[in-house]
């Protein structure tokens, strides 16, 4: 079994933040693949589901402790399964990726975020990292504003697009391919090229006859 965590802060007031990305990734594959319905648990302290993706059985996992917090919901559950840490996949929110930029490691440093460093408390830190970009303000002074703001009408033109492409590119990183996972993802999430006008065509196909 693997353990696939989406983090974030509890509560609706929360959902839409761009530091619940990682929670609303987990909900997109949940929804993608058909995984049962959540349910709240206790210990661990959670929103739980469960599918199949490839055969494989997955459990879904949104924390409900606080972002700083996130490691002993994360803990709790690893404990419980009896899983190992290379068993568990984090989605996050990464203030260092441009706006739909996507990448996937094994193991690794928190850079500074508090879900990550709490997780590396409780778990160390050879789990899963998948970044989820959102940008950043520009200003060390503005970030936490930025990840407690919910996206914007502009966001939603890469948002839905990304979380997507990450949903249906999750059999790769299950697997343990995080390049082709990442590859996946940057290919479904690409601007589609323009198309060209019939005078463009034409155009061209004279050039091509004076050639």
């Amino acid at each position: 079994m693997l353990l696939l965590v989406g983090l974030g802060n509890p509560g609706q007031e929360y959902a839409g933040n761009r530091h619940n990305i990682g929670a609303m990734a987990v909900d997109e594959i949940i929804r993608r693949y058909g995984f049962s319905a959540p349910r709240t648990r206790s210990r661990p302290q959670g929103v739980f589901s469960e599918g199949l993706i490839d055969g494989t059985k997955i459990t879904a996992l949104k924390p409900l402790t606080y972002m700083n917090d996130s490691g002993k919901a994360v803990g709790d559950a690893m404990r419980y399964w009896r899983m190992d840490p290379n068993d568990i996949f984090v989605l996050h929110d990464e203030l260092d990726l441009a706006p739909a930029k996507v990448r996937a490691k094994l193991g690794g440093g928190h850079a500074g975020h508090n879900g990550l460093r709490s997780i590396d408390s409780h778990i160390g830190k050879d789990y899963w990292r998948v970044r989820l970009g959102v940008g950043h303000p520009g200003d060390k002074g503005r970030v936490t504003g930025h990840v407690l703001r919910d996206f914007s009408k502009a966001d939603k033109q890469w948002l839905s697009p990304m979380l997507d492409a990450v949903a249906d590119a999750i059999p790769l990183l299950l697997n343990g391919d995080g390049a082709a996972f990442t590859s996946r993802v940057a290919l479904l999430t690409q601007p589609p090229k323009p198309k060209k006008s019939p005078e463009d065509a034409a155009a061209l196909s004279d050039r091509k006859k004076d050639t």
